[in-house]
């Protein structure tokens, strides 16, 4: 039986058992693994690293592992200065605005994402199977806390985010993605992430309440399920969030 040394860096080291962070992990194999499914042995999920090298020298996923390999990994968030190649080619969805799917136990945090105008697909019932799914064939960046989820082969980008908090959960997912200088809050329905268009108040006239009558003018629809939307005081309570999330996404 082989033998490779593996070296996790950053908060790579969350996935692996509480006495086994913080030094070399000694993993044991037969023939000749990917190094993508070394790393996924011990307990990380390929889309959480962002960059490899084999014995000092950058690699992808698909290379194999040799008797006696010293295999180290970076998550994202650790290699912008490293300048090292990374694990995972460039494809031209990585270009576009990002969007997301994320699954059932995550509903504010997917709200919260469709607030900020990022396009985000979600249903409280979905299952692992549709999830990984529609984050292949749509390429969306996979949000969970199912590290399960995240190994499936077809997944190619994704997260899973520790916190259980849903503001932290955006914290994380805007630092991740680097996401605070590419929102564009209220344009998008927090129900059924449709984009919203513009409204008359004598279009949606029966549906407000007398004081939202009076006192505003500035009305947007869902033309998905028909919600409505004004700058009332909930407005006002989400710039406030995004302001905390701004500040503590850019907090060292």
């Amino acid at each position: 039986m082989s033998c490779a040394t593996v070296i996790l860096h950053g908060d790579l080291d969350d996935f692996v058992p509480r006495e086994s962070r913080g030094g070399p992990i000694e993993r044991r194999f037969d023939g000749r693994p990917s190094v993508k499914d070394l790393l996924e042995s011990v307990g990380v999920p390929h889309p959480e690293i962002a960059v490899i090298t084999v014995n000092h020298v950058p690699v992808g996923f698909d290379h194999h592992v040799a008797d006696g390999d010293v295999v180290q990994a970076w998550p994202a968030a650790e290699t912008a200065a490293l300048g090292l190649a990374p694990a995972l080619p460039v494809a031209p969805e990585d270009e576009l605005e990002p969007r997301f799917v994320v699954d059932g136990h995550l509903g504010r945090l997917a709200a919260s994402l469709r607030m900020l105008g990022f396009d985000t697909w979600y249903r409280a019932d979905a299952d692992d199977e549709e999830l990984a799914g529609i984050a292949a064939a749509e390429r969306r960046i996979l949000l969970t806390r199912d590290r399960g989820l995240l190994r499936r082969s077809i997944v190619r980008r994704g997260a899973c985010v520790r916190s259980d908090r849903p503001f932290d959960q955006l914290v994380e997912t805007v630092r991740r993605f680097d996401l605070a200088d590419r929102w564009q809050p209220f344009g998008r329905c927090i129900r059924c992430n449709t984009l919203l268009v513009a409204a008359s108040r004598e279009e949606i006239l029966d549906r407000l309440e007398p004081l939202t009558r009076i006192y505003y003018d500035d009305f947007r629809r869902c033309p998905g399920c028909a919600a409505v939307y004004w700058r009332g005081s909930h407005h006002a309570r989400m710039e406030r969030l995004i302001g905390r999330v701004r500040a503590a996404a850019a907090w060292e």
